[in-house]
């Protein structure tokens, strides 16, 4: 592959010749002469306008298939090289949810590069149904997520286990209550995570088979992340759910406050999610590294 490809797919991905330029830090013109002159030497027209948009002419979308393909495979050629000569190189894209980048996968990411320093690591972070997008549409190699719904077309493999628990803050009136039962949970102000956390998700299923339904919830505020539900219950006299491992530093510190739920566990697994038959590259590598890691 030479350049002029690279900025394709670019344009390609983006459908946008500014948005191109910006990710591959040249000008907007360098974009569109590199793009002409793909076009003057396979001899078709790879874009066409409508309006201000940009789509891929059916030419357009046969390049960037076997481009993509092309690319994987010198991808693919370098971690077998890398394998063949114990120097392995190359790049990977992870995405992980919100609960699982900020508390689990920072010291997995941190021993992985001391043990391949010369493979190029990207992170993206999101709610799960984000990243199994981005997966969907080649952003990323492979996404760490924590709901339990699953797309056909998509691979999901157990990497760890974890608990959403009860919590309040430790200077709250309910610190003092230690188990609560269902009726409670349906009572008390609680917090809980936005609409496409796979932690909401998980606590929808939960409940509902207990015939506990989310609407039903005494429910004060939806937050984007477990940082700032742990943040509003140093204010918040109420309750939320979240992740055990979300707050180890703080059940330590005594600053949250975790409650049992009688008669119920809200277990799940978190998950490596990859597209079926794309096992491949620094992809295989990770994996394993991670499957092996002593949490």
């Amino acid at each position: 592959m030479d350049y002029r490809d690279e900025v394709f797919i670019a344009v390609a991905e983006n459908l946008n010749f500014s948005k191109a330029a910006e990710e591959l830090f040249i000008s907007q013109p360098a974009v569109t002469k590199h793009i002409k002159e793909l076009e003057s030497k396979l001899a078709t027209a790879l874009f066409e306008r409508k309006g201000n948009k940009v789509y891929l002419t059916k030419s357009g979308k046969l390049v960037y298939r076997s481009l993509k393909q092309i690319k994987q495979q010198y991808r693919d050629l370098e971690y077998e090289l890398g394998r063949l000569n114990e120097a392995f190189n190359g790049s990977l894209r992870i995405g992980a949810s919100s609960t699982i980048s900020q508390y689990i996968i920072p010291k997995v990411i941190a021993a992985f590069h001391k043990r391949y320093p010369k493979i190029d690591l990207y992170l993206l972070n999101g709610n799960s149904f984000e990243m199994e997008q981005k997966l969907l549409d080649n952003e990323i190699d492979l996404a760490l997520v924590e709901n339990d719904s699953s797309r056909s077309n998509i691979k999901y493999i157990d990497f760890l286990d974890d608990e959403i628990v009860v919590v309040t803050g430790s200077n709250s009136v309910y610190s003092k209550k230690k188990v609560l039962s269902l009726t409670d949970l349906q009572s008390l102000p609680i917090v809980l995570r936005e609409k496409g956390s796979g932690t909401l998700e998980v606590i929808y299923k939960s409940l509902a088979k207990q015939n506990v339904f989310i609407d039903k919830l005494n429910i004060f505020i939806h937050l984007g992340s477990t940082e700032a539900i742990k943040n509003f219950l140093c204010e918040f006299d109420g309750i939320a759910l979240v992740s055990e491992k979300a707050i180890e530093k703080e059940l330590r510190l005594k600053e949250i406050t975790k409650l049992d739920l009688k008669g119920m566990r809200l277990n799940r697994k978190f998950r490596i999610a990859l597209m079926q038959g794309h096992e491949v590259s620094a992809t295989k590598l990770f994996m394993e590294f991670l499957s092996n890691y002593n949490f």
